[in-house]
């Protein structure tokens, strides 16, 4: 408002005379409450500041926990403890520790709060920790055929050893029991001392299905597991098997063998055998059917002809028969054997000079590799079998203390060996 000057008034401006600046809030005049508020209004702002504080603090804490996630992974650790479940949850360390061990005195509500964080946290239990700290021994027993040194169960043998070393931590032992190949007399005498022991866990290479069955009916009564090696039989329910598909690898090595046989009329098929009939294995057996399936296939005029080098004779009883075999057998160039002993005939070979003859077999085994060497042996096929022994151990391990889900049927490499590559064979690689 102008005065009659044509002025404005200081006063009608509202500004402080004392600095000529607008009034401040404190100089601003009080107001009082609006017409119709009540104190209802000042409890529900209240109430939504305690609801707004305890969100901040969740959120807070879910902050809190994501840091510290980030934290871990940044440094490449994801373990989750027990201090985090008991924060995310928002109870005691003592009712964490007491949920994850099933222990006692733990309130349903509390029971609830912890499931739910550890499911949201997607918590695993963290069993080799808890292996270490039971500070227990671990006793694994193996039943296998006795064999002589150098044989392909050496190999199997040392794979086993090494990992009851690797595994010290855990303090996983390995013992291991000898039977006589289909000998039922020493299979069982063998097998009731390791139910004796009370195992933890068991290895077996089968001998008949039925003798076997015997065993393992008794492990399952005693909720003792127990792997297969060399030949897989389903119906005893093995917690795994390791070894090759039979069927599989006797195909395969028919194939092999026709790659250099093609232009023959007639190969020798060496077999050694207990009785005059059966074979040492059921494997054998196996690979024998997918041999034949192969040649009557692709090659079904040329004719098969069976030497047998019974398992248990003599190396001058073996001279003899490979002797009297080639003289009478002149055509034969070219033989095969489903078993680690080809250097029985490679051997023979080479000692009689018959280098237009040459046999092909199993196992990489080092007087097999020598024969493969001088090219009285063709090929071999590789079984790994320290490799077999290595994970069987390894696998109960796993599955008695880690608590793992192990895979049931685990089939090996089917790998050739030449003269060319045999030496950069690497049969303890893991």
């Amino acid at each position: 408002m102008t005065n009659k000057s044509g002025n404005v008034s200081i006063k009608d401006m509202d500004i402080n005379p004392e600095d000529g600046m607008m009034p401040t809030d404190e100089q601003k005049p009080k107001r009082g409450r609006p017409k119709g508020s009540t104190s209802s209004t000042k409890k529900g702002n209240e109430k939504k500041k305690g609801k707004s504080a305890s969100r901040k603090n969740n959120d807070a804490q879910d902050d809190k926990l994501k840091k510290k996630k980030r934290e871990r992974e940044s440094s490449g650790s994801l373990r989750i403890t027990i201090k985090d479940i008991a924060e995310k949850a928002g109870v005691s360390v003592g009712t964490v520790d007491r949920v994850l061990h099933n222990r006692p005195n733990v309130s349903p509500k509390a029971l609830v709060l912890v499931q739910k964080a550890l499911d949201e946290m997607n918590y695993v239990p963290n069993m080799y920790a808890s292996a270490l700290a039971h500070n227990r021994s671990y006793n694994f027993h193996c039943l296998m055929p006795r064999h002589e040194s150098e044989a392909y169960w050496e190999e199997v043998e040392q794979g086993q050893l090494k990992c009851c070393e690797t595994r010290r931590d855990l303090n996983v032992n390995i013992k291991i029991h000898y039977y006589k190949r289909k000998d039922e007399v020493t299979f069982t005498e063998q097998y009731e001392k390791i139910l004796a022991d009370t195992p933890d866990g068991v290895i077996i290479v089968p001998s008949r299905l039925e003798m076997t069955r015997k065993f393992t009916d008794q492990l399952h009564e005693r909720n003792i597991p127990f792997i297969m090696l060399d030949s897989y039989m389903p119906d005893l329910r093995p917690l795994a098997f390791y070894g090759q598909d039979s069927f599989a690898s006797g195909y395969f090595a028919a194939k092999m063998l026709m790659l250099i046989a093609n232009k023959e009329n007639r190969i020798m098929l060496m077999k050694q055998t207990l009785d005059g009939t059966n074979v040492a294995s059921k494997q054998q057996d196996n690979r024998e059917v997918g041999f034949r399936h192969y040649m009557k296939d692709h090659f079904p005029d040329v004719e098969i002809v069976i030497l047998d080098l019974p398992y248990e004779s003599t190396r001058k009883d073996y001279t003899a028969r490979l002797e009297k075999f080639f003289s009478d057998n002149t055509d034969i160039h070219h033989c095969i054997t489903l078993n680690s002993k080809a250097h029985l005939v490679g051997e023979f070979l080479l000692k009689s000079n018959r280098r237009n003859i040459q046999i092909m077999g199993y196992d990489m085994v080092e007087k097999n590799a020598e024969c493969l060497r001088q090219g009285s042996i063709s090929f071999l096929i590789a079984q790994h079998g320290y490799m077999q022994g290595y994970y069987s151990v390894d696998a109960l391990a796993r599955a008695i203390i880690l608590k793992k889900v192990v895979n049931p049927v685990n089939y090996m490499p089917i790998e050739i060996l030449t003269k060319e590559n045999v030496d950069f064979y690497r049969r303890t690689m893991i």
